[in-house]
């Protein structure tokens, strides 16, 4: 095993705090120099704020560890050489995305992201109508739905495929379950990760994003017990994980 990409949301904490163990287990993956990247789908934080998330929990992070939808966005349209951009994202993440012109009367894309109970009709028509006047669709994830206090709660991907549904376009999705995200954190961790994706292991609760997606890219996927995972949606979702373990508390054992 060369390296270990982490989800974040249901796999290393929920809103309740760490999983039991987790802090411990990824400790010991330190002091035993493995290397691992914390990879998300959350658009709600900007990287600054989630390193501040796992920290708070107890976990050891930096910012430059995270490999974040909103990140591999913000390198699309810098490459692209993209200036203006309607960003429907939650304000926390807003700072990611500074340099664009975020307040243009005709923007050259709309990004989407999560914005949970801040979704109204009025948000969804005005993305609507900048794509029907030529904006192109990019979706920071496409996520069905995640884990939250209460319970399950949709994710970006509902309203993401509302809007193509609406407009008859394609979105272009910078995180997971993108192959592009996938090489994006391979590369963070060097060439060895690169040159031989199988020895990566992907850790998650969500099937699409991180078993599906990371088997697609190449990559090892475990799948965890913890967060939204649910026995009867593995079971008839057809996607089967390299291995289903308990919680990330297991995987110091396991390497």
């Amino acid at each position: 095993m060369a390296a270990v990409l982490f989800d974040l949301d249901g796999t290393l904490y929920t809103d309740a705090g760490a999983i039991p163990g987790a802090v411990e287990a990824l400790r010991e993956l330190r002091r035993r120099s493995v290397p691992f990247r914390y990879v998300t789908n959350t658009t709600r934080r900007s990287r600054r704020l989630l390193a501040e998330r796992l920290t708070g929990y107890g976990f050891e992070a930096r910012a430059e560890e995270i490999i974040s939808a909103p990140q591999a966005c913000v390198a699309l349209l810098r490459q692209r050489g993209i200036l203006r951009v309607a960003a429907f994202v939650a304000e926390t993440t807003l700072e990611d995305f500074a340099e664009f012109d975020l307040a243009a009367g005709k923007p050259e894309v709309v990004v989407v992201g999560d914005l949970g109970d801040a979704w109204d009709f009025a948000k969804l028509n005005r993305a609507f109508l900048y794509l029907m006047d030529g904006a192109e669709l990019i979706a920071l994830q496409r996520d069905r739905y995640w884990l939250r206090a209460d319970g399950l709660a949709l994710d970006a991907g509902p309203f993401v495929a509302a809007l193509e549904y609406a407009t008859g376009k394609k979105a272009a999705v910078c995180g997971k379950p993108s192959a592009e995200f996938y090489r994006t954190a391979l590369a963070s961790l060097g060439a060895e990760a690169v040159g031989r994706p199988q020895d990566v292991v992907m850790v998650g609760d969500d099937l699409w994003g991180d078993v599906e997606g990371a088997r697609r890219a190449g990559l090892t996927a475990w799948m965890v017990r913890t967060g939204k995972f649910r026995d009867d949606v593995v079971a008839q979702s057809g996607i089967v994980p390299d291995r289903i373990i308990p919680s990330v508390a297991e995987l110091p054992g396991l390497i």
